[in-house]
């Protein structure tokens, strides 16, 4: 048995989900015991860190390592491409998202609350958002991988696309789409993993907006 330890609003979480599901693993999915970051669930995971993962005794923490680990453990359906030069650069694509694009819409979660949101964070916060929305534009100007195919590297965006739009709604925060990022978005949710997981998602994403609504 696979055991996954996640929380619903998380989007590396929700990027773990989505591989397991596509690439067909059965999987238990728990809250961390005594709650994130409680000394019960660091006894289990001495990072802390979410999502985290046991399989038959083994325990893994961090997405992209999960990620990998489940791409050789259970290879029947291949989330890398076969080439040593591709699969470099599916995982450059995949680091674009998880040390550039995401910690910059991450930064804006402090903006959320109606109270205490600063306007000129917001501005600068979108400004930043477009800059790597327009590096990601070039990355994918010159994507060779199979279009036609869901990737490790595909599983992040997916999500945080999503909390990009409902921040552009909830906080007016401006955002520059680039064509090919958008005709990304929309190939990505054509694979049903990814929108079905969208659907599941968005209480969660709901529920932590309500805050920015003026009270």
């Amino acid at each position: 048995m696979l055991t996954i330890y996640s929380v619903p609003v998380a989007v590396y979480c929700a990027k773990l989900r989505i591989i397991l599901r596509h690439k067909a693993i059965p999987f238990e999915e728990l809250p961390p015991p005594g709650g994130y970051g409680s000394d019960a669930y660091r006894a289990l995971v001495p990072s802390g860190n979410l999502p985290a993962m046991i399989h038959n005794g083994f325990m893994l923490s961090d997405s992209e390592a999960i990620a990998e680990y489940l791409e050789e453990a259970f290879p029947d359906v291949s989330m890398l491409p076969q080439s040593v030069k591709l699969r470099a650069k599916a995982r450059e694509f995949s680091r674009s998202h998880d040390t550039r694009l995401e910690p910059a819409v991450r930064a804006i979660y402090p903006q959320v609350a109606y109270a205490t949101r600063d306007a000129n964070e917001v501005i600068a916060g979108g400004a930043l958002i477009s800059k790597h929305l327009s590096s990601l534009a070039l990355l994918l100007s010159a994507n060779a991988l199979d279009t036609n195919k869901l990737w490790l590297c595909d599983c992040g965006f997916a999500m945080t696309f999503a909390w990009i739009k409902a921040f552009e709604v909830a906080l007016d925060l401006p955002i520059d789409w680039p064509e090919i990022v958008t005709d990304y978005d929309a190939r990505l949710q054509r694979f049903n993993v990814i929108a079905d997981e969208l659907v599941a998602y968005q209480p969660a994403m709901d529920a932590y907006l309500e805050k920015a609504k003026p009270s």
